[in-house]
């Protein structure tokens, strides 16, 4: 059963940092790329931020580029997002799920919520 743990998420007033975790379980971490989502209240989940599943590849959305950084840890079956300089749109619950580019599985783990805010 594919598994997947979000934690980390809070509050943090406007240019702060926080640093999620993602841990997984049910299939081979390291065969497969993985990625960050995040779903704010009435909009659409998107894809912020992919890492490739040797970590020599990743990819983010220009709205978090320079900002976020993706990293991974295949021996603890573990995806990371650093966050810095942190604004008010980036609050949303944010996700995980294996894939490079597309979500792979059909279920979601319950998220951590991200709240910027002064």
């Amino acid at each position: 059963q594919v598994q997947f743990v979000e934690s980390g998420g809070g509050l943090v007033q406007p240019g702060g940092s926080l640093r999620l975790s993602c841990a997984v379980s049910g299939f081979t971490f390291r065969n497969y790329g993985m990625s960050w989502y995040r779903q704010a209240p009435g909009k659409e989940r998107e894809r912020v931020a992919g890492i490739s599943n040797n970590a020599g590849d990743t990819r983010y959305a220009d709205s978090v580029k320079g900002r976020f950084t993706i990293s991974r840890d295949n021996d603890k079956a573990t995806v990371y997002l650093q966050m810095n300089s942190l604004k008010p749109e980036d609050t949303a619950v944010y996700y995980c799920n294996a894939g490079f580019t597309t979500p792979a599985f059909n279920s979601w783990g319950q998220g951590t919520q991200v709240t910027v805010s002064s």
